[in-house]
């Protein structure tokens, strides 16, 4: 599998562990930066180009996901969803890992590098990796309707109340297309 990679000063460090990690486990691991330790460097385009590249390769086919990492992973998730297609979820334990694939079909994950330990981080990211997506009706359902909504800014058939959606929150470029 692909893993697409990208981090912030603040999991530098961890970053170069699971690469090594991840290519031992026999994943080909893309990294998307930063190439060196900068105290001051800014995460949303290294988290945005490793969702965009999974989302890209998984659009041709390419079995590939995403891990983003930052010192709370707040950032980092937030960076990714602005990506169309990408599903980042932020992981905190083994459980939540499993369910962002399992009912969420999440394609990115989101760590907080300064809230656990490698190990931690570690078994959170090999859970991610191994559990599949149930394919159920309804969790397929929801996710589409959230692609819908990201897409086109409605879901058809459900009320969405424009009342409460800040507009400077919408992309227009995502809702144009």
């Amino acid at each position: 599998m692909r893993i697409h990679l990208a981090t912030d000063h603040a999991g530098h460090d961890f970053s170069r562990y699971l690469v090594g990690h991840l290519t031992e486990a026999g994943h080909e691991v893309v990294g998307h930066g930063p190439t060196s330790y900068d105290p001051l460097d800014d995460y949303p385009s290294f988290c945005i180009n490793a969702a965009q590249g999974v989302v890209d390769d998984q659009a041709a086919g390419v079995d590939a996901l995403g891990v983003v990492f930052g010192g709370s992973g707040n950032g980092e998730q937030m960076a990714a969803n602005k990506v169309v297609g990408a599903r980042a979820a932020l992981v905190w334990n083994l459980d939540i890992a499993r369910l962002a694939r399992e009912h969420n079909n999440a394609n990115v994950i989101s760590i907080g590098a300064r809230q656990h330990t490698i190990e931690e981080a570690t078994s959170f990211i090999d859970a991610f990796i191994a559990e599949p997506f149930t394919g159920e009706e309804r969790h397929v359902r929801r996710i589409r309707q959230l692609f819908e909504y990201e897409t086109t800014g409605s879901i058809a058939g459900v009320s969405v109340d424009p009342a409460r959606v800040d507009p400077s929150s919408v992309d227009p470029a995502r809702t144009a297309r």
